[in-house]
């Protein structure tokens, strides 16, 4: 199975992380670079919590986040349609954006997305506020529910539309109190990726 990582990288080097089998990097105007290190760690710690549920698998990152959590619309379009494109199954985007106006151009790729089998995992909302693209439909859409654990998922059924709760808190990290951890619905979408991968979804 191919798994992309849409986030800020990944430090291969760090001890909770398995093997990856490639990345790039994609700039604000959505062109492709070589190298995919993480400089902010975010985008290690996801790639922690879903390998650590999914297992083996062949993980890319793409970095999309340099120096801040933060990023175009256009250059996570061209994160989604590059992973789309290199035959990805599962899209981890453990990001949004909150901006209605931006779902015209995330619609067409949870389409192509769709015919091509690939699923994408993405938060639903922040707080009660939709983000795109994870709101779409077509898109596993996921909200946080902080009494769930880590190894466990909450599926409910709203209208004709599923919504996945997971745990917003990462793989645990030794020494460091889980309240002092990162934590929040970007991880509650990593959770959910990996246990998509590991096929323990329905």
């Amino acid at each position: 199975m191919r798994v992309a990582v849409i986030d800020s990288g990944v430090n291969t080097a760090h001890p909770h992380i398995g093997p990856v089998a490639g990345g790039v990097t994609i700039g604000r105007n959505g062109e492709v670079e070589a190298g995919f290190t993480d400089l902010l760690g975010h985008g290690t710690a996801v790639m922690a919590a879903i390998q650590e549920k999914g297992g083996a698998a062949d993980y890319y990152a793409i970095r999309v986040f340099r120096n801040a959590l933060r990023t175009s619309s256009l250059s996570l379009a061209r994160a989604i349609e590059w992973a789309i494109g290199e035959g990805m199954e599962i899209v981890n985007l453990s990001l949004g954006t909150a901006n209605p106006a931006h779902a015209a151009l995330f619609a067409p790729l949870v389409e192509r997305a769709c015919a091509q089998g690939v699923r994408l995992v993405a938060a639903k909302d922040v707080e009660g506020t939709q983000h795109y693209p994870g709101s779409l439909r077509g898109v596993v859409g996921v909200r946080m529910d902080p009494a769930c654990p880590r190894d466990e998922y909450r599926l409910v059924q709203e209208g004709d539309e599923v919504t996945y709760f997971a745990s917003g808190y990462p793989r645990p990290a030794p020494g460091i109190p889980v309240e002092r951890n990162l934590q929040g619905i970007s991880f509650a979408v990593a959770n959910v990726s990996g246990l998509l991968v590991r096929g323990a979804l329905r």
